[in-house]
């Protein structure tokens, strides 16, 4: 008999789907990937397919599975993450448009899309309670804020929907025919009051979507699981089918992508790291034993990442994207593009290399960057300053035209992500949160480079797990905990994180070049607000 013990985790970003699978004791065997479409009708909209989205799951799926060599008689359990993006969902089940494009096919108001900034002022102008437990702002990218947007401008639609999911429960229903939502997705992004166990019928009154507590909450959701809980009978014959596996595999309930990247590497050191999650976007967050009310910074959620702990969720809107956007601007980015292509590097990898080789040490390269300093706000400020409307700015350019110089605008651009880090960490301290090392992963954090300076700009130890995917990872312990292997989440946290690289934040001259540039970051990021403020950037 085929022993049971391989676990698959498959992770849905914005641009891709992902899966990987691993043994009991966390090693990983073989992954694959498949790219998803985006679809982006303007700098606030952006939309994805669930069809798509689905499809390329399950060829992933498929090749880790066929990479790996184990059979799918050998994989007990499945979990899922993905970005907390709201799907749309018609009768039996059939994708509804999300645009006034009329296109069924694109059903998924992606996490990163902005239309709703005015439903999300609205509401915040409205001071209700639940806002206490957002960070004291609800933001655009969450969920409630565009389903206010759905029945103001496409009143057809959001009547006709059968249900509303965040990504993550989607992919559950879709595996198991289960609606159970998680803790998770329901609590940080729909306004779930994990800690009471209820919505708060009160706040769906007050903002305009009464109709949602008039239905008892049919449509979002009526049973809240944690996240690992096993859901339904396991996989449908159809979606195994699908997938590649057999029926009734176990199925975790899901977490958000982030999140699976802090399960997969905090380890038994909840309390004390912050998992940093370094991606298109960043996400931090923060556990404790009691609840840390910190402005600018989400949460407290109740057993949203780890059971039975409070979760502060801060982050940046944009972060790796944010880096390739500044050094697209550049006039030798073509160049630069070219030379990495031929080495088989992306861009900021390239880019990356040149500054370690110009520098003495990693963290020498923080002069690099010259009189640049660069506030990369370019989708807002999602933490501390919970500010959506703020923009990026960058102060010292000249007319500088060659890669040396593009090499100390990215060099810049990673040292204002890492103060805008700092400025999570400062706030999440002075509210008494607990915060010793950060733990990062994120394929946009992974040279070497990236992880020293974000030692050097934040003053704090920079862990790296030894697991080369530590999101897939964290899902894949979903599916490990579904499946009976573990008793808990938490056990299963414990036996499948390895060990990290660790990087100490640098002292003496660095530390106060950083002083420096700190100091002349924030007065860059006040004065754009300033400018905003008095209206000179409108056209």
């Amino acid at each position: 008999m085929v022993s049971k013990d391989h676990f698959i985790g498959v992770d849905v970003g914005t641009g891709s789907a992902r899966a990987g699978v691993f043994d009991r004791g966390g090693a990983l065997l073989a992954s694959a990937k498949r790219d998803i479409a985006l679809y982006r009708d303007g700098a606030d909209i952006a939309e994805q397919s669930s069809d798509d989205i689905w499809g390329a799951v399950c060829a992933a799926v498929r090749e880790a599975v066929a990479s790996a060599g184990v059979g799918a008689e050998a994989i007990a359990g499945i979990g899922f993450d993905a970005t907390c993006s709201l799907v749309v969902l018609g009768p039996q089940g059939r994708p509804l448009a999300v645009g006034r494009h009329g296109d069924d096919r694109r059903n998924i108001i992606v996490w990163m899309d902005h239309r709703a900034t005015a439903q999300a002022s609205r509401i915040n102008g409205m001071g209700h309670r639940v806002l206490d437990y957002v960070g004291g702002a609800i933001s655009p990218e969450m969920e409630t804020p565009k389903l206010l947007w759905l029945k103001q401008n496409l009143p057809a639609t959001y009547k006709a929907a059968w249900q509303f999911l965040d990504l993550a429960d989607f992919l559950t229903w879709r595996a198991t025919g289960s609606l159970a939502r998680s803790t998770c997705t329901v609590t940080c992004k729909w306004t779930y009051m994990a800690h009471e166990g209820k919505w708060d019928e009160s706040y769906f009154r007050q903002v305009g979507l009464g109709d949602l507590a008039d239905q008892g909450f049919a449509r979002i959701g009526t049973e809240i699981v944690p996240a690992g809980q096993a859901l339904g009978r396991g996989l449908t014959a159809q979606a195994a089918g699908e997938l590649g596996l057999r029926p009734g595999t176990a199925v975790g309930a899901g977490l958000i992508d982030a999140h699976a990247g802090g399960v997969g590497t905090v380890g038994g050191a909840a309390t004390t790291s912050m998992a940093y999650v370094l991606g298109t976007s960043a996400c931090t967050m923060a556990s404790s034993a009691e609840p840390v009310f910190i402005p600018g910074v989400w949460g407290p959620y109740h057993s949203a990442m780890v059971p039975g702990l409070w979760l502060s969720e801060g982050g940046q809107s944009s972060a790796g994207a944010a880096i390739d956007q500044v050094v697209v601007l550049h006039p030798a980015a073509p160049e630069a593009t070219a030379q990495a292509t031929r080495k088989g590097m992306s861009l900021p990898d390239f880019l990356a290399e040149r500054a370690a080789s110009a520098a003495q040490s990693t963290s020498e390269a923080v002069h690099l960057a010259g009189r640049l300093v660069v506030v990369p706000d370019f989708l807002g400020n999602r933490s501390p300053h919970a500010d959506p409307e703020a923009r990026a700015a960058i102060a010292g350019l000249g007319m500088e035209r060659g890669i040396d110089s593009l090499v100390s605008l990215y060099v810049a651009g990673l040292l204002g992500l890492g103060y805008g880090l700092r400025q999570i960490i400062a706030a999440s301290r002075a509210r008494g949160a607990a915060i010793e090392t950060i733990a990062l992963s994120g394929g946009a954090g992974r040279h070497p480079l990236v992880r020293q300076l974000l030692a050097d700009c934040t003053g704090v130890p920079v862990a790296v797990a030894h697991q080369a995917e530590p999101v897939l990872l964290g899902a894949a312990m979903l599916g490990a905990t579904a499946s009976g292997a573990f008793a808990s989440l938490t056990e299963a946290m414990a036996a499948m994180t390895g060990g990290a690289d660790v990087f100490q934040p640098a002292g003496g001259e660095i530390a106060a070049a950083h002083e420096r540039r700190f100091a002349a970051f924030e007065t860059l990021q006040q004065a754009a607000r300033a400018i905003r403020d008095a209206g000179t950037t409108e056209a």
